[in-house]
C-alpha cells in the first residue's frame, strides 16, 4: 500500500493557499484536529488541571493524564511518569542542566557535546559548565561531516559525567548512532542527553531499547502546538534533581519552614501548565495513529531524491551537504549568498530557511557562512518540488 499524500495533505488547511512551505524543520504545519482541539478548548471549556472537583475540571485532569500516557507510548518510556511537561525542548535541556547537572557536576568535571548540536543543546552546558567548574569536550565531526563514535571512544574518560547528542542534525540530517553512543557513555558510569526535537518528527524512538538517560522534544515540530516541550528521564535520575521552580502544586506540604516535593511527575511542573497546547497534543497524537510513518518516511526521501537529482543536473553552482535519506535538502554555494536566495524563494512564495540554522559551531566546522535548507515534510507534494526547483533555477539566474 503506498503513502496517500494528497490524504495527508487534506488535514492541513493552510496547504490551501498558494505558499510553498519547505520550512518545517523550523516549525511544522498544524493538523484540523489539533486547531479544532484547542479552539474548542477556549471556546467551551472554563477548567484547570489538578485542582478543582467540578466534572469539567475532572475530564479535564484525565485528558491531559492521557496525554502523558500517549507521549510515553510514543517513545516507549517504562512509565508515564517519566514524562514532564516544559514550554519546549530548549527548557527541558536547561532543566537537565540546572536541575541535575548543576547538583552533580564537580569542579574538572567533563561534559562531552557533538559538534552536530543545536544552540540548544550548546548553551545549557556551557551555562553549567561555568557554574561548576566543570568543562565543556567538543566530540568534533569528521571530514565527511558525520560524527564517529570510535572518536567518542577517544574522548571519553573518568571525568566524562555527560555526553550530549542530537538524534538527528536539523542542518546535514546525520543520525548518530544512539545505542552505540549509550553504550560507550554507560562504560564510564556518563549519562546521555539525546535532543530528539529533529528526529522525533521522521524516526521512531525508543528510549529503553537505546537506553537513553534523557530526551528532550518539542510539540511543535510533531504537528502539535507550540509552548509545549516533553522532557523525558529515567525515574532513579528524575527523583535525584531538584524540583527546579516553585510554586502550586508542584508541592506535598508547605510551611515557612520548608516545604515536600510532589512526586514524579509533578515536582517539576509547578504552576498551571499550558492546558491548550496539552489538549491540542492529545489530538495530535491521536491523529497521528491513522497513517504508517515508514510509508510516509518514503515518500518524503522520494521527493528530496527528485529535487537532488535535478538540482545536480541543473544547478551545479549549489552543492548538496546534506546527508543521503535525510528528510533535509540542504545547499550551499561558493558564489552566492544563501540569504540573497532565500529573498528571491520568499519572493516566489516559496518558504524556506537560511543562514546558520542556530548552529554556528557545525556550519563554521564545515567550512560555510551560512546554507539554505529546503526541510520536508508528508504534506508536501510534487508540485512543490517542482516549483523549488523552478525557483531556485531562477534566483541563480539572476545572482549568477
Amino acid at each position: 500500500m503506498m503513502f496517500d499524500s494528497s490524504a495527508f495533505r487534506s488535514y492541513f488547511p493552510s496547504r490551501q493557499t498558494d505558499e510553498v512551505y519547505l520550512d518545517s524543520a523550523s516549525t511544522s504545519l498544524k493538523p484540523q484536529m489539533m486547531i479544532d482541539a484547542t479552539t474548542n478548548y477556549y471556546t467551551h471549556n472554563a477548567a484547570t488541571i489538578l485542582r478543582s472537583k467540578h466534572a469539567q475540571a475532572l475530564a479535564l485532569t484525565e485528558q491531559v493524564s492521557q496525554v502523558r500516557i500517549l507521549t510515553a507510548k510514543l517513545i516507549n518510556a517504562e512509565h508515564s511518569h517519566e514524562i514532564i511537561w516544559s514550554k519546549g525542548a530548549t527548557e527541558s535541556i536547561n532543566l537537565v542542566a540546572q536541575s541535575y547537572a548543576r547538583y552533580f557536576l564537580q569542579a574538572n568535571d567533563e561534559i562531552i557535546v557533538s559538534e552536530l548540536e543545536h544552540h540548544s543543546n550548546i548553551i545549557p552546558w556551557l551555562q553549567v559548565a561555568a557554574q561548576t567548574g566543570a568543562k565543556v569536550v567538543k566530540w568534533p565531526i569528521e571530514a565527511d561531516g558525520n560524527l564517529s563514535t570510535d572518536h567518542l571512544l577517544s574522548i571519553m574518560s573518568v571525568k566524562t559525567r555527560i555526553v550530549a547528542v542530537t538524534q538527528m542534525s536539523n542542518v546535514t540530517g546525520f543520525e548518530p548512532n544512539l545505542a552505540v553512543i549509550s553504550d560507550i557513555a554507560h562504560q564510564f558510569n556518563a549519562i546521555v542527553v539525546v535532543d530528539g526535537a529533529q528526529g522525533i518528527v521522521h524516526r521512531p524512538i525508543d528510549v529503553q531499547q537505546y537506553d537513553i538517560d534523557f530526551y528532550v522534544f518539542s510539540a511543535h515540530k510533531l504537528y502539535g502546538p507550540t509552548g509545549l516541550g516533553i522532557l523525558y528521564g529515567k525515574s532513579a535520575l528524575l527523583q535525584q534533581m531538584d524540583c527546579g521552580q516553585g510554586g502550586g502544586k508542584m508541592l506535598k506540604s508547605a510551611s515557612f519552614s520548608g516545604f515536600e516535593p510532589a512526586d514524579l511527575p509533578y515536582k517539576f511542573e509547578a504552576g498551571t501548565p499550558n492546558i491548550a497546547a496539552l489538549v491540542g497534543f492529545h489530538a495530535t497524537l491521536t491523529w497521528l495513529t491513522l497513517f504508517d510513518h515508514n510509508q510516509a518516511h518514503v515518500y518524503v526521501q522520494q521527493l528530496v531524491d527528485y529535487c537532488q537529482s535535478q538540482l545536480s543536473r541543473h544547478l551545479p553552482e549549489l552543492t548538496c551537504i546534506s546527508t543521503p535519506n535525510s528528510p533535509l535538502l540542504t545547499l550551499v554555494s561558493s558564489t552566492i549568498h544563501h540569504d540573497d536566495i532565500a529573498i528571491l524563494l520568499a519572493e516566489q512564495n516559496i518558504a524556506i530557511r537560511a543562514g546558520e540554522l542556530c548552529a554556528q559551531p557545525l556550519i563554521k566546522a564545515l567550512g560555510y557562512r551560512g546554507v539554505v535548507r529546503a526541510s520536508w515534510m508528508p504534506y508536501n507534494n510534487q508540485t512543490d518540488a517542482d516549483r523549488l526547483i523552478s525557483a531556485l533555477q531562477s534566483a541563480v539566474d539572476i545572482l549568477k
